[in-house]
């Protein structure tokens, strides 16, 4: 039953950390300066990785089932980082911007520590969660303004 508990244990840390690792490498530069500024204790990071840009090869699939194929490389830059206290974050974006990704592994390490995992909930995840959905909101509102709905009239004759 412990082996139970821990396994489940485990399973939402791991999936909590992929969550926070999702919004991260969404998250805007100013996101994560304003972040930074805001908090209250600036841990000491240093670089074990990186920053370093890259290509990453893009998969595709047409209409969603088909075989996937080559797309396209993508620039992304990633950088890993390990705090004063031993964590260790890692993270990855798109693009050529070293100090996001910087700050994005910071803020990775300060997730996995329980005294700045609700700084790092409340004053950075939370409000990129808010950015996504209002952006998703607003796709979704345009779609459907220019939605068509079509009817068939029925003849007399048929």
């Amino acid at each position: 039953m412990i082996s139970a508990d821990r396994n489940d244990a485990t399973s939402q840390t791991a999936s909590g950390r992929k969550r926070a690792a999702d919004l991260l490498a969404r998250a805007e530069r100013s996101e994560l300066s304003a972040a930074w500024i805001a908090l209250p204790q600036k841990p000491a990071a240093h670089p074990v990785r990186g920053p370093e840009t890259g290509l990453v090869m893009v998969r595709g699939r047409i209409g969603g089932g088909g075989a996937p194929f080559n797309l396209g490389e993508v620039t992304v830059t990633r950088a890993t980082v390990r705090l004063d206290s031993g964590s260790v974050g890692h993270a990855q974006a798109l693009g050529t911007d070293h100090e996001k990704a910087r700050l994005a592994a910071i803020f990775d390490a300060l997730w996995q520590e329980e005294a700045t995992k609700d700084f790092v909930e409340r004053a950075l995840l939370l409000p990129i969660t808010e950015r996504i959905a209002a952006a998703e909101r607003r796709k979704a509102d345009e779609t459907a303004a220019t939605r068509v709905d079509f009817f068939t009239m029925v003849r007399g004759d048929n």
